[in-house]
Protein backbone atom coordinates (compact mmCIF):
# COMPACT_ATOMS: atom_id res chain seq x y z
CA UNK A 1 0.00 0.00 0.00
CA UNK A 2 1.91 3.65 -1.00
CA UNK A 3 1.98 6.26 1.70
CA UNK A 4 -1.31 8.48 -0.37
CA UNK A 5 -3.75 5.05 0.21
CA UNK A 6 -2.48 4.19 3.69
CA UNK A 7 -3.20 8.20 4.40
CA UNK A 8 -6.47 8.36 2.52
CA UNK A 9 -7.44 4.98 4.67
CA UNK A 10 -6.63 6.53 7.66
CA UNK A 11 -8.10 9.63 7.39
CA UNK A 12 -11.41 8.28 5.78
CA UNK A 13 -11.63 6.02 9.01
CA UNK A 14 -11.15 8.74 11.17
CA UNK A 15 -14.09 10.63 9.39
CA UNK A 16 -16.25 7.41 9.67
CA UNK A 17 -15.65 7.32 13.24
CA UNK A 18 -16.34 11.00 13.73
CA UNK A 19 -19.60 10.18 11.92
CA UNK A 20 -20.47 7.00 14.00
CA UNK A 21 -19.89 9.65 17.17
CA UNK A 22 -23.00 11.46 15.84
CA UNK A 23 -26.27 9.63 15.74
CA UNK A 24 -27.86 12.53 14.22
CA UNK A 25 -25.58 14.29 11.66
CA UNK A 26 -27.28 17.43 10.32
CA UNK A 27 -26.68 18.21 6.63
CA UNK A 28 -23.45 20.13 6.85
CA UNK A 29 -22.02 16.94 8.77
CA UNK A 30 -23.21 14.81 6.24
CA UNK A 31 -22.02 17.64 3.46
CA UNK A 32 -18.40 17.50 4.97
CA UNK A 33 -17.63 13.62 4.95
CA UNK A 34 -18.96 13.71 1.24
CA UNK A 35 -16.45 16.02 0.32
CA UNK A 36 -13.54 14.32 2.44
CA UNK A 37 -14.99 11.51 0.64
CA UNK A 38 -14.15 12.84 -3.07
CA UNK A 39 -10.80 14.25 -1.85
CA UNK A 40 -9.73 10.66 -0.78
CA UNK A 41 -10.66 9.05 -3.88
CA UNK A 42 -8.91 12.22 -5.64
CA UNK A 43 -5.59 11.86 -4.21
CA UNK A 44 -6.00 7.57 -4.55
CA UNK A 45 -6.08 8.24 -8.31
CA UNK A 46 -2.32 9.97 -7.70
CA UNK A 47 -2.71 12.65 -10.73
CA UNK A 48 -4.40 15.53 -8.71
CA UNK A 49 -4.43 18.75 -10.95
CA UNK A 50 -6.16 22.50 -9.83
CA UNK A 51 -9.80 22.59 -11.05
CA UNK A 52 -10.18 25.50 -13.94
CA UNK A 53 -6.79 26.35 -13.56
CA UNK A 54 -5.60 28.70 -16.71
CA UNK A 55 -3.90 26.89 -19.65
CA UNK A 56 -0.93 29.43 -19.98
CA UNK A 57 0.54 28.50 -16.15
CA UNK A 58 0.30 25.12 -17.68
CA UNK A 59 2.33 25.44 -20.86
CA UNK A 60 4.80 28.12 -18.98
CA UNK A 61 5.50 25.06 -16.82
CA UNK A 62 5.84 22.76 -19.83
CA UNK A 63 8.18 24.42 -21.31
CA UNK A 64 10.16 25.17 -18.73
CA UNK A 65 10.41 21.54 -18.04
CA UNK A 66 12.41 20.89 -21.40
CA UNK A 67 16.06 20.96 -20.19
CA UNK A 68 16.73 22.15 -23.74
CA UNK A 69 14.47 25.43 -23.32
CA UNK A 70 15.64 28.46 -24.89
CA UNK A 71 14.72 32.16 -24.19
CA UNK A 72 12.63 32.35 -27.72
CA UNK A 73 10.78 29.64 -26.79
CA UNK A 74 9.96 31.04 -23.13
CA UNK A 75 9.29 34.63 -25.19
CA UNK A 76 7.02 32.78 -27.57
CA UNK A 77 4.28 31.01 -24.50
CA UNK A 78 4.86 34.20 -22.20
CA UNK A 79 3.71 36.58 -25.07
CA UNK A 80 0.60 34.38 -26.18
CA UNK A 81 -0.94 35.73 -23.12
CA UNK A 82 -0.75 39.65 -23.17
CA UNK A 83 -2.08 40.33 -19.10
CA UNK A 84 0.70 37.85 -17.93
CA UNK A 85 3.85 39.81 -20.40
CA UNK A 86 2.33 42.54 -18.32
CA UNK A 87 2.69 41.25 -15.63
CA UNK A 88 6.75 39.62 -16.45
CA UNK A 89 7.40 43.84 -17.43
CA UNK A 90 6.21 44.41 -14.00
CA UNK A 91 7.74 42.25 -12.20
CA UNK A 92 11.20 42.89 -14.21
CA UNK A 93 11.21 46.40 -13.42
CA UNK A 94 10.25 46.06 -9.81
CA UNK A 95 12.56 47.40 -7.10
CA UNK A 96 13.20 43.75 -6.26
CA UNK A 97 14.73 43.35 -9.89
CA UNK A 98 15.86 46.57 -10.84
CA UNK A 99 18.72 47.97 -9.41
CA UNK A 100 19.85 50.18 -11.86
CA UNK A 101 16.92 52.10 -11.98
CA UNK A 102 16.63 51.89 -15.66
CA UNK A 103 13.48 50.68 -17.07
CA UNK A 104 13.11 48.07 -19.79
CA UNK A 105 10.52 47.68 -22.07
CA UNK A 106 11.00 44.64 -24.21
CA UNK A 107 9.67 41.65 -22.72
CA UNK A 108 13.16 39.32 -23.35
CA UNK A 109 14.57 41.84 -21.51
CA UNK A 110 12.36 41.04 -18.40
CA UNK A 111 12.76 37.16 -18.98
CA UNK A 112 16.55 37.59 -19.09
CA UNK A 113 16.43 39.55 -15.98
CA UNK A 114 13.96 37.50 -13.81
CA UNK A 115 15.10 33.72 -15.34
CA UNK A 116 12.82 30.98 -15.60
CA UNK A 117 12.73 30.13 -12.04
CA UNK A 118 11.05 33.78 -11.53
CA UNK A 119 9.31 33.50 -14.90
CA UNK A 120 7.31 30.06 -13.63
CA UNK A 121 6.74 32.11 -10.00
CA UNK A 122 4.98 34.75 -11.99
CA UNK A 123 3.12 32.37 -14.40
CA UNK A 124 1.52 30.56 -11.16
CA UNK A 125 0.66 33.64 -9.65
CA UNK A 126 -1.08 35.01 -12.64
CA UNK A 127 -3.07 32.03 -12.91
CA UNK A 128 -4.04 31.90 -9.36
CA UNK A 129 -5.15 35.69 -9.40
CA UNK A 130 -7.08 34.63 -12.46
CA UNK A 131 -9.22 31.76 -10.70
CA UNK A 132 -11.52 33.90 -9.06
CA UNK A 133 -12.83 35.29 -12.56
CA UNK A 134 -13.79 31.28 -13.87
CA UNK A 135 -17.58 31.07 -14.26
CA UNK A 136 -17.19 27.83 -12.45
CA UNK A 137 -16.26 29.61 -9.18
CA UNK A 138 -18.58 32.21 -9.09
CA UNK A 139 -19.53 32.93 -5.36
CA UNK A 140 -15.65 32.17 -4.15
CA UNK A 141 -14.46 35.39 -4.92
CA UNK A 142 -13.53 36.60 -1.84
CA UNK A 143 -12.07 33.54 -0.26
CA UNK A 144 -9.88 33.43 -3.79
CA UNK A 145 -8.93 36.78 -3.41
CA UNK A 146 -7.91 36.78 0.25
CA UNK A 147 -5.68 33.22 -0.15
CA UNK A 148 -4.44 34.76 -3.28
CA UNK A 149 -3.20 38.37 -1.18
CA UNK A 150 -2.08 35.74 1.35
CA UNK A 151 0.25 33.94 -1.02
CA UNK A 152 1.64 36.98 -2.74
CA UNK A 153 2.74 38.42 0.71
CA UNK A 154 4.35 35.25 1.76
CA UNK A 155 6.10 34.75 -1.24
CA UNK A 156 7.83 38.26 -1.56
CA UNK A 157 8.41 37.96 2.39
CA UNK A 158 10.24 34.44 1.73
CA UNK A 159 12.12 36.13 -0.88
CA UNK A 160 13.46 38.77 1.50
CA UNK A 161 14.38 36.49 3.90
CA UNK A 162 16.44 33.85 1.78
CA UNK A 163 18.07 37.30 0.66
CA UNK A 164 18.98 37.92 3.78
CA UNK A 165 19.06 35.14 6.57
CA UNK A 166 20.27 32.30 4.61
CA UNK A 167 22.00 30.92 1.54
CA UNK A 168 18.86 29.91 -0.18
CA UNK A 169 18.05 30.87 -3.84
CA UNK A 170 15.26 33.97 -3.49
CA UNK A 171 13.92 33.12 -6.49
CA UNK A 172 12.79 29.47 -5.17
CA UNK A 173 12.10 30.99 -1.99
CA UNK A 174 9.82 33.23 -3.81
CA UNK A 175 7.98 29.98 -5.50
CA UNK A 176 7.38 28.03 -2.31
CA UNK A 177 6.38 30.67 -0.92
CA UNK A 178 3.48 30.92 -3.61
CA UNK A 179 2.67 27.94 -3.84
CA UNK A 180 2.42 27.52 0.73
CA UNK A 181 -1.37 27.79 0.28
CA UNK A 182 -1.74 25.51 -2.69
CA UNK A 183 -3.26 22.94 -1.17
CA UNK A 184 -5.80 25.24 0.33
CA UNK A 185 -6.43 26.48 -2.93
CA UNK A 186 -7.25 22.85 -4.52
CA UNK A 187 -9.80 22.36 -1.48
CA UNK A 188 -11.46 25.67 -2.15
CA UNK A 189 -11.75 25.42 -5.88
CA UNK A 190 -13.64 21.60 -5.36
CA UNK A 191 -15.59 22.94 -2.60
CA UNK A 192 -17.48 24.84 -5.55
CA UNK A 193 -19.43 21.68 -5.87
CA UNK A 194 -20.41 21.49 -1.93
CA UNK A 195 -21.59 25.07 -1.03
CA UNK A 196 -23.16 24.18 2.03
CA UNK A 197 -19.74 23.42 3.82
CA UNK A 198 -19.49 27.62 4.36
CA UNK A 199 -22.42 26.99 6.63
CA UNK A 200 -20.40 25.50 9.03
CA UNK A 201 -17.10 27.56 9.10
CA UNK A 202 -15.54 25.56 11.66
CA UNK A 203 -15.90 22.06 9.76
CA UNK A 204 -14.46 23.33 6.46
CA UNK A 205 -11.32 24.61 8.18
CA UNK A 206 -10.90 21.53 9.49
CA UNK A 207 -11.19 19.74 6.15
CA UNK A 208 -8.59 22.66 5.12
CA UNK A 209 -5.93 21.75 8.29
CA UNK A 210 -6.32 18.18 8.12
CA UNK A 211 -5.80 17.58 4.51
CA UNK A 212 -4.08 20.77 2.81
CA UNK A 213 -0.18 19.56 3.23
CA UNK A 214 -1.41 16.20 1.66
CA UNK A 215 -3.02 16.89 -1.38
CA UNK A 216 -0.04 20.47 -1.83
CA UNK A 217 2.48 17.12 -1.69
CA UNK A 218 0.17 15.11 -4.21
CA UNK A 219 -0.64 18.50 -6.70
CA UNK A 220 3.27 19.61 -6.58
CA UNK A 221 4.81 15.92 -7.40
CA UNK A 222 2.41 16.20 -10.24
CA UNK A 223 3.70 19.38 -11.65
CA UNK A 224 7.33 17.90 -11.04
CA UNK A 225 8.15 20.60 -8.79
CA UNK A 226 11.53 20.13 -7.53
CA UNK A 227 11.73 17.65 -4.32
CA UNK A 228 12.81 20.75 -2.00
CA UNK A 229 9.84 22.59 -2.79
CA UNK A 230 7.51 20.27 -2.14
CA UNK A 231 9.25 19.76 1.46
CA UNK A 232 8.63 23.04 2.54
CA UNK A 233 4.98 23.65 0.87
CA UNK A 234 4.24 20.06 2.78
CA UNK A 235 6.09 21.01 5.95
CA UNK A 236 6.37 25.05 6.41
CA UNK A 237 3.51 24.81 9.58
CA UNK A 238 5.81 22.66 11.78
CA UNK A 239 7.44 25.35 14.31
CA UNK A 240 9.48 22.49 15.78
CA UNK A 241 10.96 21.03 12.90
CA UNK A 242 14.48 19.95 13.58
CA UNK A 243 17.34 19.44 11.18
CA UNK A 244 21.05 19.55 11.04
CA UNK A 245 23.00 21.62 8.31
CA UNK A 246 22.53 25.47 7.66
CA UNK A 247 18.95 27.18 7.15
CA UNK A 248 17.06 25.11 4.26
CA UNK A 249 13.77 26.46 1.99
CA UNK A 250 11.07 24.75 4.64
CA UNK A 251 13.03 27.33 7.21
CA UNK A 252 12.17 30.51 5.03
CA UNK A 253 8.95 30.00 4.11
CA UNK A 254 7.93 28.68 7.93
CA UNK A 255 9.49 32.46 8.93
CA UNK A 256 8.43 34.27 5.78
CA UNK A 257 4.85 32.81 6.62
CA UNK A 258 5.35 34.02 9.68
CA UNK A 259 6.43 37.48 9.05
CA UNK A 260 3.80 38.08 6.60
CA UNK A 261 1.27 37.10 9.05
CA UNK A 262 2.52 39.63 11.73
CA UNK A 263 3.87 42.54 9.46
CA UNK A 264 1.00 44.85 10.97
CA UNK A 265 1.26 43.20 14.25
CA UNK A 266 5.09 44.21 14.80
CA UNK A 267 4.39 44.18 18.71
CA UNK A 268 3.23 40.58 18.55
CA UNK A 269 6.14 39.39 16.66
CA UNK A 270 8.71 38.44 19.44
CA UNK A 271 6.52 36.50 21.25
CA UNK A 272 5.15 34.44 18.66
CA UNK A 273 8.59 33.96 16.81
CA UNK A 274 10.33 32.55 20.59
CA UNK A 275 9.70 28.63 20.09
CA UNK A 276 9.99 28.84 16.00
CA UNK A 277 12.79 26.48 15.24
CA UNK A 278 13.62 28.17 12.25
CA UNK A 279 13.31 31.64 14.08
CA UNK A 280 15.90 30.28 16.18
CA UNK A 281 18.20 28.91 13.01
CA UNK A 282 18.13 32.09 11.74
CA UNK A 283 18.81 34.11 15.07
CA UNK A 284 15.63 36.20 14.37
CA UNK A 285 14.55 38.17 16.89
CA UNK A 286 12.67 41.60 16.93
CA UNK A 287 15.66 43.86 16.31
CA UNK A 288 16.60 41.75 13.29
CA UNK A 289 13.13 41.73 12.04
CA UNK A 290 12.75 45.27 12.15
CA UNK A 291 16.23 45.46 10.28
CA UNK A 292 14.81 43.29 7.27
CA UNK A 293 11.66 45.66 7.28
CA UNK A 294 13.61 48.61 7.48
CA UNK A 295 15.87 47.38 4.55
CA UNK A 296 13.86 45.28 2.35
CA UNK A 297 10.09 47.45 2.62
CA UNK A 298 10.11 48.78 -0.71
CA UNK A 299 11.22 45.61 -2.09
CA UNK A 300 8.87 43.15 -0.80
CA UNK A 301 5.76 45.84 -1.31
CA UNK A 302 6.23 46.23 -4.71
CA UNK A 303 7.45 42.52 -5.50
CA UNK A 304 4.15 41.50 -3.93
CA UNK A 305 2.18 43.97 -5.70
CA UNK A 306 3.96 43.02 -9.10
CA UNK A 307 3.09 39.24 -8.26
CA UNK A 308 -0.73 40.95 -8.65
CA UNK A 309 -1.66 41.46 -4.92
Amino acid sequence: MGPYAKLNRDRKTAQMTTAAKNPNPGPTDMQAFAFVQSLAAELSKGKVELPSFPDIALRVRKVLSDDNVTQDMVVRVVGSEPALAARLMQIGNSAALNFSGKTITELRTAIARMGFNMVRSAAIAFAMSQLKKQDSLKGLEKPLEDLWKRSAAVAAMSYAVARRFSKVNPDTALLAGLLHGIGQLYILTRSAQHPGLFENQASYNAIVRDWHSAIAKALLENWEMAEEVIEAVSNFEDLERAHSGPVDLTDVVTVGNLLAAFKDHPESIELNMHDVAACKRMKLDRATYEQLIDESEQEIETLRQALGS
